[in-house]
């Protein structure tokens, strides 16, 4: 029997002898997360391409493996780049009506739907307990996650398990991928939907706001000690427009009020800028900057290779930043690596100032134009 802690050489078999026909990939949310496996994923991919590969994922980060209105099986495309299968499930709906008959029918339906591909392989890149319970339904002959996953119980249902000493996620995964296909290198990407409908609607909305050269501007974060104060991206942005860079604000629904504060503070300079996923990759992909903490669409404009100054306050760059060689990382020695949901300010995230941020940008913006803008003017 193999070691459950080894990673393989040579690209695994199933227990025909047969080479791997088909992969499960588990990685339901958040948005940095999936955006993080990605690259690991396109590795499988360049390694076993006659593989069919699936994911699961949770519905409303889907625009990420399929664009809206596209089929969610089939040949890879464009429009679905990465993967065969998108299994779509709704975990956080679930939990809300646990005991009714509606979500028993929809789970069922799901899971039903992943074991009907008859997976050889599952990989789990979330180490949760519910991730790893969905590997188990899957119904695939091995099911395979992190010897250390984020909850211990996870570990109990996986059939090998995984170790590495690596400390950024991205790299993490790669060393779960490389248990199903060996030493195969490939260089890291991230393969992201092309969406034309919100391709066009973004052309179309920055038309009418007449910008062309802009940066994006993140306040918010998953919680309060990760956010940069309003006062101060309003200064930036103020700034910035001094250069001939339009400032965007991305928020989302609940966070109008924090995109507000952005823009009396940069006096209406900074314009709020409310889009869904689909049209947030559509939007990240033409910017020639994005500045934010440590959120979901800093990861995304990472991915897009779009230039970053990335705020970091209490979460470790060195495990989260961004994985890209275009980017700036500014983090106070004040800070304290913590990943507690705290609401209240990060006092070394509160100490980086605008000039500094400023510097970083200007830097950034002097080194090169955005690839996405520079290949669609061609």
């Amino acid at each position: 029997m193999d070691d459950p802690t080894i990673v393989a050489k040579e690209p695994r078999f199933r227990g025909d002898g047969e080479a791997l026909r088909r992969i499960l990939i588990v990685r339901l949310g958040a948005m940095g997360d999936v955006l993080h496996a990605i690259p690991a994923v396109d590795l499988v991919r360049h390694a076993l391409p006659q593989c069919e590969i699936g994911w699961v994922i949770e519905r409303r980060w889907t625009p990420l493996l399929c664009a809206n209105g596209f089929s969610m099986a089939g040949e890879t495309s464009p429009e679905r780049p990465l993967t065969n299968t998108v299994h779509v499930v709704d975990t956080r709906a679930w939990r809300k009506s646990l005991l009714s008959s509606a979500t028993f029918r929809e789970f069922s339906s799901a899971t039903k739907h992943i074991r009907e591909r008859h997976y050889d392989l599952a990989l789990d890149f979330q180490g949760s307990i519910k991730s790893a319970v969905l590997a188990k339904l899957s119904g695939a002959d091995s099911i395979v996650g992190f010897e250390q996953p984020r909850e211990y119980v996870a570990s109990m249902l996986y059939s090998h398990k995984v170790s590495t000493s690596l400390a950024h996620v991205v790299d993490q995964n790669f060393t779960l991928a490389r248990y199903a296909v060996g030493d195969a290198l490939a260089p890291p990407r991230t393969l992201l939907p092309i969406d034309s409908v919100a391709e066009s609607w973004v052309s179309m909305r920055l038309a009418e706001l007449g910008i062309s050269r802009f940066a994006i501007l993140a306040p918010t974060a998953g919680w309060k000690a990760k956010e940069w104060p309003s006062s101060s991206f309003g200064v930036v942005a103020t700034e910035l427009s001094k250069r001939g860079v339009a400032s965007l604000i991305n928020f989302g629904p609940g966070e109008e009020s924090a995109a507000e504060e952005v823009r009396a503070a940069s006096k209406g300079v900074a314009v709020p800028f409310a889009c869904d996923l689909s049209q947030l990759i559509a939007l990240t992909r033409r910017a020639a900057l994005f500045i934010g903490g440590d959120t979901g669409p800093m990861h995304l404009a990472a991915s897009l290779n779009v230039p970053v100054v990335a705020l970091f306050g209490p979460t470790d760059p060195v495990r989260n930043g961004p994985y890209t060689a275009r980017a700036k990382v500014l983090r106070s020695a004040r800070s304290l690596t913590s990943y507690s949901h705290v609401a209240r300010n990060d006092e070394g995230l509160v100490s980086i100032t605008p000039e500094e941020v400023i510097a970083a940008a200007v830097e950034l913006l002097s080194t090169g134009s955005n690839v996405w803008a520079k290949r669609s003017r061609e």
